[in-house]
Parts: structure tokens; C-alpha cells; sequence
């Protein structure tokens, strides 16, 4: 049987000049590549969905929780957390690359379907690090900004992993707060900053697709409150 090619539809260059992104589609399945890694496809949505119930179910109890997302690729995580989030919830997305923005309102807008319409989302495109000034305003932070703590489609995202970015991360967090990272791998290393950096820190590992698929890796590290 024959294989269908991938169809090349656009490119965008991180700001920065740090790398290029590409979006391919192949029938109704995309990727978007970082050079020739691919960092997200439209059919393997676990883990990142994973990444939005596994914050949630830590956040029992709170009033109005408002989440923050670190990276809008393909909106798994996002359409996920909108179907679990009460309807006072507030959800900010951080995207640094416009063009990932217009993708999932063209060419991707069918996998987006309405979720960004929804009146609880609101849109910055803006590095995820210029959110975190220092007030604790987020009761979750969700990073799924790279392909883990070793930034690859930029190196400027490593400052999200070092101890002095992930304090810049526990300020921002209410008491109680959740800060989860989503990684393509285990980070011993990793582990002990979040530790040094002042949080409790549990991990998951979780299939790409649902049930099967390579096993990626969740660090989900709280707040004291």
C-alpha cells in the first residue's frame, strides 16, 4: 500500500532567529516539525491531555482557578483543560510564535474546533517567562513550551528549567499552586531543581496515545500552602 506524503504548508521562524518551525499535514493528521524532530502530531494527544487532568486533579477545591499554559502547539492540552475546568475558570495561553496562533484558526482549525472561541481562553503571544512578574496571580502553570527541560527549538527556554526560573514559577503560583512540566524524558537533574527550587515535587509517566505509545514524562510540583 502505498504512503501518503507529507504536504509542506508553512514555516516560521522562532523569534529570536532561535530555529524554524514547520507545519505538515498528511490527509487530516499535522506535524509540526523543529528541523527534522518532530514536536507534536495530531494524533498523539495523551500525554499532553494528560498534562491538564493530572494539574487539575490537584487543584480539588479551588474557587475560580485560573490556569496558565506555556505553549499552544496543537491545543491538546488546552481543549483539555477547558473540558474539565469550571465555567469560572480562567485559562491563559502563552504562544511566542504568531504563526502557531494563525494555524490553529486556518489550516488546523478542525482540531481546534471551538476552543478558542471559548469565553474563558485568553491569548497572549508572548514568551510564557513575561507572564511570571512576580505576583502570584495562577493557581496552575503547565509548560509544554519545548521537548522537556533541555530546550531544543530554543535555547532562551532552558530559563524556564534553571532554579532561579522555576522561583520565578513559584512566585507566580498561588499557595498551593501547581507548576507541571511536560517532557519527552526523564530529567534527574531536572528533579532536584524543582526540589532546590522549593517545591513538592511528584512524577507521572504517560503514554503518548491513549493506552499505548512511547512513554513521556510529567513533573507535577506544588506550591506549599
Amino acid at each position: 500500500m502505498a504512503v501518503t506524503p507529507w504536504t509542506f504548508l508553512d514555516s516560521a521562524v522562532v523569534p529570536g532567529g532561535e530555529g524554524e518551525l514547520r507545519l505538515l499535514q498528511r490527509g487530516t493528521e499535522f506535524s509540526i516539525m523543529a528541523g527534522p524532530v518532530s514536536l507534536m502530531n495530531s494524533r498523539m494527544s495523551g500525554s499532553e491531555e494528560a498534562l491538564a487532568s493530572l494539574t487539575f486533579e490537584r487543584l480539588a477545591g479551588v474557587k475560580r482557578p485560573h490556569m496558565l499554559i506555556g505553549g499552544l502547539g496543537m491545543g491538546f492540552t488546552l481543549r483539555a483543560a477547558l473540558a474539565i475546568l469550571p465555567p469560572d475558570a480562567r485559562v491563559t495561553v502563552a504562544e511566542l510564535v504568531p504563526a502557531v496562533v494563525a494555524w490553529a484558526r486556518g489550516p488546523m482549525a478542525e482540531v481546534f474546533g471551538d476552543s478558542l472561541s471559548d469565553p474563558r481562553l485568553t491569548i497572549r503571544e508572548s514568551d510564557v517567562g513575561a507572564l511570571l512578574n512576580g505576583e502570584a496571580v495562577y493557581d496552575a502553570i503547565l509548560l509544554d513550551v519545548d521537548n522537556g527541560p533541555e530546550g531544543l527549538t530554543r535555547d532562551s527556554n532552558d530559563k524556564l528549567y534553571t532554579v532561579q526560573g522555576l522561583r520565578r514559577s513559584i512566585r507566580a503560583l498561588r499557595p498551593g499552586g501547581v507548576l507541571a512540566v511536560w517532557s519527552s524524558h526523564p530529567s534527574a537533574p531536572f528533579t532536584k531543581r524543582l526540589a532546590t527550587a522549593g517545591f513538592a515535587v511528584e512524577e507521572a509517566k504517560v503514554r503518548a496515545r491513549a493506552g499505548k505509545g512511547e512513554r513521556h514524562h510529567i513533573w507535577l510540583a506544588r506550591k506549599a500552602g
